[in-house]
């Protein structure tokens, strides 16, 4: 099965220093039909003005993903973590029994980043921070493991049975990706604009993918992560 999610269907929030728009009901926007994918609860696509940033606050419970699409974006945490982290980077707190941070964007320009939430395998894990910067060209033309599940061989792993894939698929160019038996997994067009399997996927669409094949030509250079998970009501 494969269903494609029009941006323009999307929850949306403009506070001025923030402008999200949300995959899955967050904040003022709720639809009871669309709380999660599977253990996938939470793809905000959020954009912060310069010098603004969420204050610190608390989480528990939670498997929490930053991949940095633009600008800078720094962490602060209870666990005295505060690192910056820049284009193709990837942020990772596992909440667990309780943590407080915060995120902001110190730089001078506008920030965007992908803030994703895992439901992860148990309550009450021992809160942890991660994090890694990959190399840009390690995600060209090809697809690029960035988190896995503790079992796995991603550099940074998370407590659920869970990978996120990241791509950059250059114009002209086709790859494959097949998800398979037992598995699903929700595709995010990040930039650019792409042919999949019979369906034309645009600038911050989406896609559902349930035991099935796809073929993505990139009708621009195009960019994309990728979360495959075992396939489970949740």
């Amino acid at each position: 099965m494969i269903k494609k999610i029009d941006n323009k269907t999307m929850g949306r929030s403009d506070h001025g220093w923030l402008r999200s728009v949300f995959h899955f009901s967050f904040a003022d926007y709720y639809n009871p039909r669309n709380i999660n994918f599977g253990v996938l609860r939470v793809i905000n696509d959020d954009l912060i003005e310069a010098g603004t940033g969420f204050d610190t606050h608390p989480h528990q419970d939670m498997e929490i993903i930053s991949y940095v699409i633009d600008g800078e974006l720094t962490h602060g945490d209870s666990m005295n973590n505060k690192r910056t982290l820049q284009r193709g980077h990837i942020q990772y707190m596992s909440a667990g029994t309780g943590i407080q941070h915060s995120e902001y964007n110190l730089g001078d320009s506008l920030a965007r980043f992908l803030q994703i939430w895992i439901y992860p395998d148990k309550r009450d894990h021992v809160p942890n921070y991660g994090e890694f910067r990959f190399d840009w060209e390690e995600r060209k033309d090809k697809w690029l493991n960035v988190v896995s599940s503790t079992k796995g061989n991603a550099p940074v792993k998370i407590h659920q049975d869970a990978n996120l894939y990241v791509l950059e698929l250059s114009k002209g160019n086709s790859i494959h990706f097949t998800v398979e038996s037992g598995r699903q997994a929700y595709l995010v067009q990040i930039e650019g604009s792409s042919q999949i399997n019979d369906l034309t996927l645009e600038a911050r669409d989406a896609m559902e993918i349930i035991e099935e094949e796809i073929t993505i030509h990139a009708s621009e250079t195009s960019h994309f992560l990728l979360v495959e998970m075992a396939k489970r009501a949740f």
